[in-house]
């Protein structure tokens, strides 16, 4: 999924506003569309507020697979912290609208491009890309699928690959993880956050701290956070300082601002910072320029003389740029290892139908979810409801009146 080289995606079509591409042919081992079919896809149309994504079904027409690829019906997306900096001009990544947001969906496999000999038509994959998993239909590099357990759910398989890839990586590739160390996450009741603490509990002896706020510290406690810190009414690390008077050995911080100098500021000798977001800067629905330049004003500054002199090491962490097929193939291989064990098991906070994007998008935007918000292309029946942990839904109204603003202070 980097910035140089995005994964191939199906082409849209664009008179209308930047429809769903259309459908891949399928090759000689696998059946052709026969006939046009339609795609229902959510299209963001430009930078905004939440109805500037939008449901939109196009005919599509039926190109040829290239080699190497997939054509895959899409039965669960996931939905990122990064499709709301996206829908506010935030994340370079994307495409300028009109453009089909998300980056990582399970589904089935439809039709099969030449030299694809490891895969067949109706297994179960894990897709991801750089952008345009928000759709029935996607082509995908082989490469880019991965085969799920049987007994994963479509849900659980979408929810997996962009949080816990995350996750592990920072732990194990950049802070190396070991025995008896302590970690600091915030925004603990995220995917993100839900991630690491189960991957925390992979490695023996490991104290985690989590901010997050009341209403969700029950959860994450049972999910491995043996700290939880409310911070609307605490400061945390004073509340860290009464625990662990010398700080903590790794702080993962998706906040940005003065959190990632609180942060660095909490490290003990030795230790590793890993800035991997700036949730300071999502405050409104739209782009909030006051927000960005305090982000920026009060963001870390340091010269080598003062690692040297503090003894600790400072990193970041951007799936997006990451173009080493062979750690994803390696890293997906052990986290898959690590569901069949138990030892991992994604939350799902919630599920919405493509028609309630805008209710999705809300309730991430309005940090009410505790895991993974999740996208059902699927149209939605007259009597469903979203579905919705009923843990989840405490306090929710309470959460979503306080000021955006009040996040992560």
């Amino acid at each position: 999924m980097s910035g140089e080289e995005p994964p191939a995606q199906l082409q849209e079509k664009k008179p209308e506003g930047g429809g769903p591409p259309p459908a891949p042919q399928g090759s000689d081992s696998s059946p052709a569309p026969e006939e046009p079919r339609s795609c229902r896809a959510l299209v963001l149309t430009g930078y905004g507020g939440y109805d500037k994504v939008r449901l939109q079904v196009k005919t599509m027409e039926a190109p040829q697979l290239k080699p190497g690829e997939l054509l895959v019906r899409v039965k669960a997306c996931g939905l990122n912290f990064a499709e709301l900096l996206a829908r506010q001009g935030l994340y370079e990544l994307l495409p300028e609208p009109p453009v089909t947001m998300g980056m990582e969906a399970s589904g089935t496999i439809q039709a099969l491009g030449e030299d694809v000999k490891d895969r067949k038509v109706g297994d179960r994959v894990i897709a991801l890309s750089q952008s345009g998993m928000w759709q029935e239909l996607v082509v995908v590099p082989a490469e880019r699928t991965f085969p799920m357990p049987e007994e994963m759910s479509f849900e659980e398989g979408a929810a997996l690959p962009i949080n816990y890839m995350t996750a592990y990586m920072m732990l194990f590739e950049m802070a190396n993880l070991r025995p008896g160390k302590s970690v600091l996450v915030h925004m603990a009741a995220g995917g993100v956050g839900i991630a690491v603490s189960q991957l925390c509990q992979t490695v023996p002896d490991v104290t985690v701290f989590g901010t997050a706020s009341a209403s969700k510290h029950e959860i994450i406690a049972k999910g491995g956070v043996k700290h939880p810190i409310d911070y609307r009414t605490k400061d945390y690390v004073e509340e860290i300082r009464k625990i662990s008077p010398k700080g903590v050995d790794i702080v993962l911080d998706p906040l940005g601002g003065s959190d990632t100098q609180k942060g660095f500021s909490l490290l003990k000798p030795l230790g590793t910072l890993v800035v991997f977001g700036a949730a300071n800067c999502v405050t409104g629905q739209r782009k909030n320029f006051l927000a960005m330049a305090k982000t920026w004003y009060n963001q870390l500054s340091l010269n080598t003389m003062k690692l040297m002199q503090s003894n600790k090491s400072v990193g970041g962490f951007h799936l997006g740029y990451i173009n080493d097929t062979q750690l994803f193939v390696r890293t997906m291989s052990h986290l898959m290892e690590l569901y069949k064990q138990g030892k991992i098991k994604p939350r799902i906070d919630s599920c919405y139908h493509f028609e309630e994007v805008v209710d999705a998008l809300k309730r991430m935007h309005e940090r009410q979810n505790i895991g993974k918000v999740i996208l059902l292309p699927e149209p939605k029946k007259e009597e469903e409801k979203p579905q919705v942990e009923q843990s989840a839904a405490v306090s929710e109204n309470k959460e979503a009146a306080l000021d955006a603003n009040e996040e992560q202070k």
